[in-house]
């Protein structure tokens, strides 16, 4: 797994995404398979079981740099390290030890095991990932350490079918953790996923976008990251910077090229919200990106929106009754939301996260255009588009 030589990649997201974060794949040079090219053209397509949750592709150091830098709705970037088949400890151990360790790590650095068995005749995770701690000794002929999971090196090892696949994580920290969001209001939507919506709503990135119940921010912040070209992790840290085979000057280089092309401003951002502690939320967290004179935040109930003089997106996560409220019936709350959109956004497009069809129903905006099924946080949920 040399510098010279392709490596095969995986782009994790959440399920759901894949359309959209193979898009962005080919917005940043990325050539995908042709079994994957489809996922860019048509959001409406579904690729095999195993393409779901993400895409592979063959692709080299800078790939992997670009992809952690770049991709909004990523959720991790690994590197697969070998592939082969193992039915008994020892010869998983000794085939582990002939990986190519020495392009990824260093010797005793500090890593995770991280084991998923299904299927195989080695189905106890703790004692495969003994061996292959053990087999990372062999290769190095010295002692690793046992640490905890924090900011170390993630192995991933999946056992199917007997089929052992060995990974290596390249982004440390989830992608979703950009570094700007350290204040929360409740139910949190991750920034991975809040890009997602923008993309699947179809918004150009110039026109009106408004977010009636932003919570702490983060669709706002994400919009205008989106419209000012501001790599989503610009500002963070990766944990290929700790390879073996890690090319600082390729990567600066990468660094300068994403700062050279952030601009002005050009859509009118606007974030709302009843709770004032969760604007006070948004406003700081949009400061720790530098977007805070791009987004209008102001506290009030979605029912004394102001008017806008240019119809453009409406893009929301509203509250839905299991994580906030719980208790409390959201039917009247949606039907009211649903009127003020009627008398006074027409001409707007309307895309709204919920997990209940009950509440979107209540909207009383007939069939969506378009309906997504996505994950939030463990929970299924419908991302639905009215057009006009």
């Amino acid at each position: 797994m040399s510098s010279t030589e392709p490596k095969r990649i995986f782009i994790s997201c959440a399920p759901g995404l894949e359309p959209y974060l193979a898009r962005e794949c080919f917005q940043i040079g990325i050539n995908l398979p042709k079994s994957t090219e489809r996922y860019a053209r048509d959001a409406s397509f579904h690729g095999p079981d195993e393409e779901k949750g993400g895409i592979e592709f063959n692709g080299f150091d800078r790939h992997i740099y670009l992809c952690n830098l770049y991709l909004r709705t990523a959720s991790r970037v690994i590197v697969r390290l070998g592939e082969f088949n193992a039915v008994s400890f020892a010869e998983l151990r000794r085939k582990a030890s002939r990986l190519e360790w020495q392009e990824v790590l260093k010797p005793s650095q500090d890593v995770v095991i991280k084991v998923t068995c299904h299927k195989s005749k080695l189905i106890h995770s703790d004692a495969v990932a003994e061996r292959i701690r053990g087999a990372i000794e062999d290769h190095f002929a010295q002692t690793i350490k046992n640490t905890k999971e924090e900011n170390k090196q993630i192995i991933l090892v999946r056992l199917v079918n007997d089929q052992c696949t060995i990974s290596i994580d390249s982004s440390g920290e989830l992608l979703h953790r950009r570094g700007y969001r350290q204040a929360v209001a409740k139910a949190p939507l991750r920034e991975t996923l809040a890009a997602g919506l923008l993309l699947a709503s179809g918004w150009d990135a110039q026109s009106p976008l408004v977010d009636p119940f932003c919570g702490s921010g983060t669709i706002p912040i994400e919009a205008a990251l989106m419209t000012r070209h501001i790599a989503p992790s610009l500002a963070r840290r990766f944990a290929f910077m700790d390879w073996s085979g890690y090319q600082p000057d390729l990567f600066k280089t990468l660094l300068d090229d994403a700062r050279k092309k952030i601009t002005p401003n050009s859509a009118m951002l606007y974030g709302s919200d009843r709770d004032r502690g969760a604007i006070e939320m948004a406003t700081a967290n949009a400061a720790r990106t530098d977007v805070n004179r791009d987004i209008r935040f102001e506290c009030h109930a979605f029912s004394d929106m102001p008017s806008f003089d240019t119809p453009g997106w409406i893009v929301t996560n509203p509250p839905y009754g299991v994580r906030v409220s719980p208790t409390k019936d959201l039917r009247d709350l949606y039907a009211a939301f649903g009127r003020m959109y009627r008398e006074r956004f027409q001409g707007w497009k309307l895309a709204i996260l919920c997990s209940d069809t009950a509440l979107i129903t209540a909207l009383d905006l007939g069939t969506p255009t378009q309906s997504l099924s996505l994950n939030n946080g463990g929970l299924p949920v419908k991302f639905s588009i009215f057009n006009p």
